[in-house]
């Protein structure tokens, strides 16, 4: 399942966005946002999630359960 960002808790930092390996993360509004289909769960690149391991706030990044597993 790809990452979201919940939006009310973003703070706008921008640390998530150049860690993300595939360009997933970007800024829409006052907020960061992460392509579902260009998210991968860090699969291949990370052992954990580059942003929730960033995210200054916790439980800001959060799976998306509503959409499907990434599959490698």
């Amino acid at each position: 399942m790809p990452y979201k960002i919940v939006a009310s808790q973003c703070t706008n930092c921008t640390a998530c966005e150049a860690l993300c390996p595939n360009q997933a993360i970007s800024e829409k509004g006052n907020t960061f946002v992460i392509d579902p289909d260009l998210c991968t769960e860090c699969v291949g690149h990370f052992d954990d999630p580059q942003c929730v391991a960033i995210c200054p706030i916790d439980n800001t990044c959060v799976i998306d359960s509503t959409l499907p597993r990434y599959a490698a």
